[in-house]
């Protein structure tokens, strides 16, 4: 058996199962079984597409993994050409309100790596955190508009709609929903992942309630006039924390991650708040058409499961989920009709280390991504600080071939000396690109749609940000591209590109999700 990580966190899942909408939850043994659970609603008919027999017949305990053709057009996409980017003032000791970057990535464009517009929000204070849009695409259709994007808010809790259709490069905010509308009608707070769901409305998952207390589940903005229709889930099926979350409607499946308690982690990582609950611990199973609770996973007491992604092919009944604290990727996928099941696939092992906060020093995955061909996997080790490219084969074992360091809290000449390393012979050198030194450590991903082009920034959570890299609030975020080496794998930093947030006209800023209304590789869902 593997040993426990630091902080006590547990490698070893276990199933948790609902037997009514609103049971208790019992804790079983990590072999997959059959849940109780059921829909015996008449209004409540699947979304899974019936023209798709193979996503009835799918038995996938312990078989080869599912074989797949790619989408052939993903290659027949433009190059992306700008990038909506959030940033925030949050923590910088610079009371500017938070704002949408539009960043140029045209590199025939004389304004190539800037910021080339500002959209400011008219609250201080908010901590843009994760963007998302109003409409997903099929198959990667670029024709399909994409003309809102949604940014919720991780610490007011405020809704902003953004029109970025009429001018891409100018785009303008066009409704706005307060935090007391939010948390008179849902009794939720601290807005994280939005996705738009099939039937055009948009969801958005949360991580509390109004005071900070830990409460996942999801709130509802109508897909036409963007108004608040209060809670996705039954009140009584909210899991204790949330975070992330992912869908596919042919298998009539909604999966969520766990995240922290607000509250709690809003003060900082605290090493006392292990053990307490503060961290989740769950990965989340939902009936998409039902929207309720049938299956749960314990990944383990502090694991943090954080960022979920299912593979983009629609018939695929399998996906990721990375736990930031455990550093463990799990594999999560369909057994049997109505039975999912999680295998740990991935394991980055923390490092000995002095002069840190801790004697073990996690990787923290702050973020998790699938290139669109289903071909390789990447992840973000925030602490760490590097970035790792993994193949998906087909025996369901993903074969690490690329990896890269951005920046990281273990670096040569930093504070922290690495004493035993199962990874490296020794600490890594500070990267620097067009005379800037990259502070921070890789948080938010974004990858091109033909998977070349892989971007990434450096801010995590303004709060954390402070804590961890106190150099990257007073020298600002920076975004930063990799380029991929798709055929036999591979990682490499461009030094001809940066994005500099900490040369904004208002002071130096914190960026963190990334978006290309050309499409990319983390909004776009097919249906």
């Amino acid at each position: 058996m593997a040993p426990p990580l630091a902080g006590g966190f547990s490698p070893h899942p276990s199933v948790l199962y609902i037997s009514s909408p609103c049971s208790t939850l019992s804790t079983s043994q990590p072999t997959p079984a059959k849940q109780t659970a059921s829909c015996t609603s008449s209004s409540c008919t699947s979304a899974l597409d019936h023209t798709h027999p193979e996503a009835f017949s799918m038995d996938r305990c312990r078989t080869q993994c599912y074989e797949y053709p790619t989408c052939p057009d993903v290659v027949k996409v433009p190059r992306e050409e700008v990038a909506y980017v959030a940033c925030t003032y949050r923590e910088t000791c610079n009371d500017q309100p938070d704002f949408l970057a539009t960043v140029d990535l045209n590199p025939r464009s004389s304004s190539y790596g800037q910021v080339i517009h500002r959209l400011p929000m008219p609250n201080l204070k908010d901590e843009l955190h994760c963007l998302g849009w109003s409409a997903a695409c099929s198959c990667f259709d670029s024709s399909t508009a994409k003309r809102k994007l949604i940014l919720p808010s991780l610490i007011s809790s405020r809704i902003y709609v953004v029109d970025v259709g009429s001018q891409c490069r100018v785009p303008k905010i066009i409704k706005m929903i307060e935090p007391v509308d939010v948390f008179w009608k849902c009794n939720k707070g601290h807005l994280a992942t939005t996705h738009s769901l099939p039937n055009r409305d948009v969801l958005i998952a949360n991580m509390g309630d109004a005071a900070g207390n830990g409460k996942g589940g999801f709130i509802v903005l109508d897909g036409d006039t963007f108004e608040l229709k209060g809670n996705w889930e039954n009140e009584c099926e909210a899991p204790p924390t949330g975070y992330d979350f992912w869908y596919q409607p042919r298998h009539n499946v909604l999966i969520s991650s766990a995240g922290s308690v607000p509250r709690r982690a809003g003060r900082g990582f605290d090493p006392d708040d292990l053990k307490k609950g503060v961290y989740g611990r769950r990965l989340n199973v939902w009936n998409l058409s039902c929207r309720t609770l049938t299956q749960c996973f314990d990944l383990g007491e502090d694991s943090m499961p954080f960022s979920v992604k299912f593979l983009h092919n629609p018939n695929a009944a399998e996906g990721y989920v990375a736990c930031a604290l455990s550093g463990v990727i799990y594999r999560f996928y369909k057994c049997e009709r109505e039975n999912w099941a999680v295998e740990e696939v991935i394991r980055i092992p923390a490092k000995d280390v002095s002069g840190w906060i801790m004697p073990k020093m996690p990787a923290f995955i702050s973020d998790l991504i699938i290139s669109t061909d289903d071909k390789f996997l990447y992840v973000s080790n925030w602490l760490h600080g590097d970035i790792r490219q993994y193949e998906l084969s087909k025996n369901c074992k993903p074969r690490l071939v690329g990896q890269v360091f951005v920046g990281g809290s273990i670096l040569r000449g930093g504070p922290v000396t690495v004493c035993r390393d199962e990874e490296l012979k020794c600490q890594p050198e500070p990267l620097v690109v067009k005379c800037k030194r990259i502070y921070g450590g890789p948080a938010k991903l974004q990858l091109s749609l033909d998977g070349k082009r892989l971007y990434v920034t450096n801010s995590f959570y303004s709060t954390w940000d402070k804590q961890f890299y106190p150099n990257l609030i007073r020298e600002g975020s920076a975004m930063l591209q990799i380029d991929v080496d798709t055929e036999k794998g591979g990682l490499t930093v461009n030094k001809n590109f940066l994005v500099d947030f900490g040369k904004e006209p208002n002071g130096p800023c914190l960026a963190h999700d990334i978006r290309f209304p050309s499409g990319d590789s983390t909004s776009e869902n097919v249906a």
